[in-house]
């Protein structure tokens, strides 16, 4: 009985430093800031013509948004896109950034008549092109333009033709709607979700995390705001544990997607050889430009093994291709994302691959 009393004592004893243990952890992890409460996924506005939409964010942690959907003077402007859905967005995801949308759907100019001496440069592709969640003098296309013309204003025009959402084949479509700029250039900046994919591969995503969106974390929880706080420490548990979990599978899903494990990684090979085609027969060109993942970049990026099958079908291909790895390398992820629960390339990252960029769009707008 004695010895009892005594395993009993001692189990308290544990049960009792293991308690303070954590309490000792959870306090540092908030004294540190680290894990802070789980953010609510990005939600959206746009108007029923496709003219004006908002990217609406549950927070502002880098002070980059400057609407604030609360304010009396942003419920004047922006209530009309979205009248019916304003108020329940607004309430929890207030900070917003605005796209504007020509008759085509693009973040751009309608298409006019090219000025004489005047080179035009068409960016296509998804919603790392269009620019979610960053201002419109933000986007690459801007950035771009601005320092091509550094030296002769106005030689050169440059037209964001992204699209959101959209991979192969429902990328063709709006490449021939591109066309319509009459480009001397078109640089298809591709990321490395835009490969076809049949639906016997695209089933495997619902087991993954795509490494853009935040999509474990719902858009709306009256239940989480009922509950108060997370524990930071069980955040960090809980984080981890996820992204052990999805963390080999998504990195497969994505290596597996351009190569012949895909079937729909032939087509795409196809989609681009046709991208070319239509380019050189317009007397244009193609540039097929990869963005990485903004994952891993300082800490082993994982996906570099699909770059390098990129370059190799664009070198057999013969089409000019150029990597924004190398320009990202090294670089801490967070600060290159939109936000927490977006890891859409903001605004500096957005500088990062524009400079990468110049020299290569330079050199292919050279007399041949």
């Amino acid at each position: 009985m004695r010895r009892l009393r005594a395993l009993l004592g001692n189990l308290a004893l544990s049960l009792v430093a293991l308690g303070l243990v954590v309490l000792v952890l959870e306090a540092a992890l908030r004294v540190l800031g680290f894990a802070t409460e789980s953010e609510l996924a990005t939600r959206r506005m746009v108007d029923a013509t496709w003219t004006r939409l908002l990217d609406c964010y549950p927070s502002n942690p880098r002070g980059y948004f400057d609407i604030d959907l609360r304010l009396p003077e942003s419920r004047t402007r922006y209530r009309a896109i979205a009248p019916h859905r304003f108020e329940s967005i607004a309430r929890r995801h207030p900070w917003a950034v605005l796209s504007e949308y020509n008759h085509l759907r693009f973040r751009d100019l309608p298409p006019q008549p090219r000025p004489p001496a005047v080179e035009r440069i068409v960016l296509f592709g998804d919603s790392f092109t269009e620019g979610q969640g960053v201002k419109e003098p933000d986007t690459l296309a801007r950035l771009l333009e601005t320092k091509l013309n550094a030296s002769g204003p106005g030689r050169y025009q440059v037209r964001n033709c992204g699209r959101r959402g959209l991979d192969f084949p429902e990328l063709m479509p709006p490449f021939e709607t591109s066309l319509q700029y009459e480009p001397d250039l078109l640089v298809y900046a591709l990321v490395l979700n835009d490969a076809a994919r049949p639906p016997e591969f695209q089933a495997r995503q619902q087991y993954v995390n795509d490494w853009i969106l935040d999509r474990e974390n719902p858009v709306d929880d009256e239940d989480a705001f009922r509950r108060g706080p997370r524990s930071r420490l069980l955040a960090l548990v809980q984080d981890r544990l996820t992204a052990w979990r999805v963390g080999r599978a998504t990195t497969r899903w994505y290596l597996d997607m351009w190569s012949d494990a895909n079937p729909g990684w032939p087509l795409t090979q196809g989609y681009l050889r046709q991208m070319d085609s239509e380019l050189k027969a317009r007397r244009a060109r193609l540039l097929v430009v990869c963005w990485p993942l903004l994952v891993g970049l300082d800490s082993g990026y994982p996906f570099e093994p699909v770059h390098r099958t990129l370059a190799a079908f664009c070198g057999q291909a013969g089409i000019p291709y150029h990597d924004l790895l190398p320009a990202f390398r090294g670089r801490r992820p967070a600060d290159l994302w939109v936000h927490p629960v977006d890891r859409h390339p903001n605004e500096v990252a957005q500088v990062i691959a524009a400079e990468s960029l110049l020299p290569v769009v330079r050199g292919l707008l050279q007399p041949r």
